[in-house]
């Protein structure tokens, strides 16, 4: 069965990424008239993908770390596990081709390396066991490697449709931003058409906002590789291809205009102030981390970094008047944090399963929050948490929860593929907004608050009039794959 949330069975992905799913074949003799071959480019990533599970910096199983090449020159138990110029005394060559209990990856924690990596390995040891000249042997080796790493082209056409995971209005109304592969689309509504795509480094996003100056904010990821925050400029200089606008946010800085953050895995949410002046993004490392801009996009300051939850951050939101940030996480709670303070002020327990989603009140009093437990729970933002009433409604699990900009209304997202619009101040449930045919994972309502879009883990994207709550436009938003009817 398929996780009802894109993120909730992500562990069991990065296990196999981690292990490296791989068979065994023994090495054959390596001539020397063979290329040379590179550490970084060539046996570096074998290391990452078969044996920093065991040996990384923290677990050092039998006292090897191979996060850097001085540490896994030294080796661990015993002594390095390499000789340079002679495989056949090299422990890692005997470990990586043994039968036995010692092979490496042990079992159960990996599949034997392939012939070909094996043959590179020993053509790296048997041509010196150097490390390229360019890098610090003290230097991370999970970083060098994400440095050299470059994004795939976009392609021409999509095979199978993207799971609208990140959705957002253009300021003017008229667009829809989405994420797509390593890049970011950006539909026409009313014409139903592809009008810009945005190259990006990050293969999946989890969130967008705009900032006042038209900026977009991207909290992305290539999941279990790492994690980051950019700023791009939409109307940024790009080339046309057949009449859409392909803008380049990797290379370019008319594009690209910040690169605020990276860490080492997913950057799952953001949140923007009212008043444009703090950013706030979190994700699987569980910090939230909040900055200053009012420096402008020159100087944006990290000025606090919250750690706070258990777990996965999965959806930030900060009140109205812009004194308290409010988290939702893995970890079974929502809390609230005190900007002025620094400090956390309130943890709201009742869900009792993952929280999905947090959103506040206009007033600032009040928190909204939903998940696992398919209910829409609202509860005081103030020490003692205590819950005014819960929403009842969807039948699986509410993966989106977001506040109307102007009026006393959310909207719910479900796995049910349903969308839903509450009253929270007097409870009334709204409009049922119906059209998508799988689980919705991303919503947005427009600028002026007319409208709200929602994307769902098929391409599939719908906008609906808030007023009555009749369809404006459906379209996937997949490049190549044709509009949805």
């Amino acid at each position: 069965m398929r996780s009802r949330h894109p993120l909730v069975n992500r562990a069991v992905v990065l296990f196999f990424l981690a292990s490296g799913v791989i068979c065994y074949l023994p090495s054959g003799r390596i001539g020397a008239d063979e290329k040379p071959v590179s550490f970084m480019r060539d046996i570096a990533p074998i290391l990452k993908e078969s044996c920093l599970a065991c040996h990384d910096a923290k677990k050092r199983s039998g006292k090897l770390d191979m996060s850097t090449f001085e540490r896994f020159a030294a080796g661990g138990n015993s002594d390095s596990p390499f000789v340079a110029g002679k495989p056949e005394e090299s422990l890692l060559i005997e470990l990586i081709t043994t039968t036995g209990k010692k092979r490496m990856p042990p079992e159960g924690k990996g599949q034997r390396l392939t012939q070909a990596q094996v043959d590179l390995v020993t053509r790296w040891i048997q041509q010196g066991a150097r490390l390229d000249p360019d890098v610090d042997s003290k230097a991370d080796l999970v970083r060098e490697l994400r440095k050299r790493w470059q994004p795939p082209s976009l392609l021409d056409h999509y095979r199978f449709p993207v799971s609208v995971t990140a959705l957002a209005f253009t300021p003017d109304g008229k667009h829809i931003v989405a994420g797509g592969h390593h890049e970011l689309l950006i539909w026409n509504i009313p014409e139903r058409r592809l009008k810009k795509r945005i190259r990006t480094r990050s293969e999946r996003s989890y969130g967008f906002v705009f900032t006042p100056d038209g900026m977009l904010v991207v909290a992305g990821a290539r999941p279990g590789q790492e994690g980051d925050v950019r700023v791009y400029n939409p109307n940024g200089p790009g080339q046309d291809a057949n009449g859409t606008m392909v803008l380049d946010g990797v290379e370019n800085p008319q594009v690209l205009v910040r690169h605020l953050l990276d860490t080492d895995d997913s950057m799952l949410c953001l949140a923007l102030s009212a008043d444009g002046k703090r950013l706030a993004a979190a994700g699987c490392d569980r910090v939230v981390r909040v900055w200053d801009l009012t420096g402008g996009w020159n100087n944006p300051k990290l000025e606090q970094s919250i750690e706070n939850h258990a777990d996965w951050v999965l959806s930030l939101t900060f009140t109205p008047d812009g004194k308290h940030l409010l988290s939702a996480s893995r970890d079974k709670t929502a809390k609230v944090w005190d900007l002025q303070a620094k400090e956390s002020v309130m943890t709201f327990p009742d869900h009792q399963q993952p929280v999905y989603a947090v959103a506040a009140s206009r007033d600032s009093k009040l928190g909204y929050s939903a998940g696992e437990d398919k209910q829409i729970r609202i509860w005081n933002a103030a020490p003692e948490g205590k819950q005014v009433r819960a929403l009842g409604g969807h039948t699986d699990s509410i993966l989106r929860l977001i506040a109307h900009p102007g009026q006393a209304l959310i909207a719910s997202a479900s796995a049910d593929k349903s969308v839903r619009l509450w009253n929270p101040d007097s409870g009334a449930a709204g409009h049922v907004l119906h059209g998508l045919s799988d689980q919705v994972y991303s919503l947005a309502f427009s600028p002026d608050g007319s409208q709200i879009a929602a994307g769902s883990y098929n391409g599939e994207v719908i906008v609906w009039n808030i007023a009555d709550g009749k369809l404006v436009a459906r379209l996937n938003v997949s490049p190549g794959l044709a509009a949805a009817p």
